[in-house]
């Protein structure tokens, strides 16, 4: 086991302040388990490349477990040095190694900290060279994600954003200016819930095209012609302000006999 493995991840300290234990009432500690158990997966199939590690779009959604990725399939790791670089490529389907897992700490709705599984937060230095050495976050470990286009770029305390060095592959901020060497991708494993639409894309439109696409989606097409009801469809408004619109849309349907479902 190295040392990596055996890092006790703690919580986030910032400098001049004091490491407290506190303990969480067994009621708070109790409803944010329950309410972890309510969330649900949500399937993305560009993270299934990249063993379910799924890809931030916005700096509220870095926190906790996160990689940096620079490329198409490799990740910022930390050297027991305090030193970061990028590791090899992986393989389709691979998470990050434990040395390229960070934990992300939210400072404010722009910035954050990351701090490595060596227990050592991520800082620029004055030369630009990007270390993971201090204990505690000042200015200087905090980082602003910078998005634009679907793509991130991380900007560091002195105004220049991260990228790898492409001769030895080192983690540096050494330009104000993001090219394609500061673009990269913030992941994270966290569960997301799941993004459900409130209303049906049959139901989206004016009542008269709802009722065509119910009889487009359940109509056997016999003789391959739309079989709509003539009725007014202001008997489908009362109905939906009542709750009860398919219902409604069923029972016009059946009076046409073209419901696959309607006898």
């Amino acid at each position: 086991m190295s040392a990596y493995d055996i890092v006790n991840v703690s919580r986030l300290v910032l400098k001049g302040e004091k490491n407290r234990k506190n303990k969480k009432p067994k009621k708070e500690k109790h409803r944010k388990e329950t309410s972890i158990k309510k969330l649900n997966v949500q399937v993305d199939e560009e993270a299934l490349k990249f063993g379910g590690w799924w890809k931030a779009t916005s700096t509220s959604e870095i926190s906790g477990a996160v990689a940096i990725q620079f490329g198409e399939c490799s990740f910022v790791k930390a050297l027991d040095n305090g030193l970061f670089t990028l590791g090899p490529p992986h393989r389709d389907r691979d998470g990050p190694d434990p040395e390229e897992i960070f934990t992300a700490f939210p400072i404010n709705d722009r910035k954050v900290s990351f701090k490595s599984g060596y227990g050592k937060y991520m800082k620029v230095e004055k030369d630009g060279m990007v270390t993971g050495r201090s204990e505690a976050v000042g200015s200087m470990e905090q980082w602003e994600p910078v998005f634009q286009d679907g793509k991130v770029a991380l900007l560091s305390e002195l105004g220049f954003f991260v990228s790898i060095d492409p001769e030895d592959d080192a983690c540096v901020a050494l330009r104000k200016k993001v090219t394609d060497l500061e673009i990269c991708q913030v992941r994270c494993n966290a569960t997301r819930e799941a993004v459900v639409e409130e209303e049906p894309k049959e139901e989206k439109g004016a009542l008269s095209k709802v009722e065509k696409n119910y009889v487009k989606k359940f109509q056997k097409f016999q003789d391959k012609k739309l079989k709509i009801n003539k009725d007014d469809v202001k008997e489908l408004e009362v109905a939906k302000e009542k709750g009860i619109l398919h219902e409604a849309l069923l029972d016009r349907r059946s009076k046409m006999k073209a419901d696959r479902y309607c006898k």
